[in-house]
């Protein structure tokens, strides 16, 4: 049975010489994993289509036997290309990524975490790198996962506590457009920090690099 998707490339790797692993984030179907047959060809008919961070619409067999499933065709609508031209906003889109593939399970719907991960994606099509976006990004995943910090609780500075709060509120550009200083922004790294360990079992990968700027 053919299936068909919309959704944005979390991720690719070799599988054979010829063929690649995608992953790929949907609203309707969450994460899920696909094979491209002979995608690594130079005349094959994904090619220019499957990197990270495209979005499309797709289309697959579901297998029975594993949880990775037959791509059959793609049609490419968005490639986010300013992502690629910049390492920063490459390695806070990857931080995105490895924060959904590590806080969510596979082939469940979450159509409100896809409509956040496509927004920040173009937050960083169209703002600069930095530190707030990676803030953002994680206080507006944590709410979607029922783990947003309870500011009464917590010892942040008034500061800190009313820009976390328009962080959430906001939508992403009105939050780029924050201006912190730098002991607000050592005093969210630290704070988040320790939440995302606490919540999560471990950081995502790579949140360092992601806030390095």
């Amino acid at each position: 049975m053919i299936e068909s998707a919309h959704g944005i490339i979390l991720r690719t790797r070799p599988l054979t010489e010829t063929s690649l692993i995608v992953n790929w984030l949907t609203p309707d179907l969450g994460r899920i994993a696909t094979v491209a047959k002979g995608a690594r060809r130079p005349k094959s008919p994904f090619a220019g289509k499957l990197d990270l961070f495209y979005a499309a619409d797709f289309s697959f067999s579901r297998s029975r036997s594993s949880e990775l499933h037959n791509l059959r065709e793609v049609k490419l609508h968005e490639t986010h290309c300013a992502i690629r031209e910049d390492m920063t906003k490459l390695q806070q889109a990857a931080y995105a990524a490895a924060f959904i593939e590590q806080a969510t399970e596979t082939e469940s719907p979450m159509p409100e975490i896809f409509e956040l991960v496509r927004g920040f994606l173009t937050l960083l099509c169209q703002q600069p790198a930095q530190p707030q976006n990676i803030f953002a990004l994680e206080l507006k995943l944590l709410r979607e996962l029922g783990q947003e910090p309870e500011l009464a609780e917590t010892r942040l500075t008034p500061g800190a506590k009313k820009i976390v709060q328009t962080l959430v509120d906001s939508d992403w550009t009105n939050g780029a457009r924050l201006k912190l200083s730098d002991a607000q922004t050592d005093e969210l790294t630290q704070f988040l920090h320790g939440f995302l360990i606490f919540h999560l079992g471990k950081l995502p990968r790579g949140r360092a690099m992601a806030l390095a700027n």
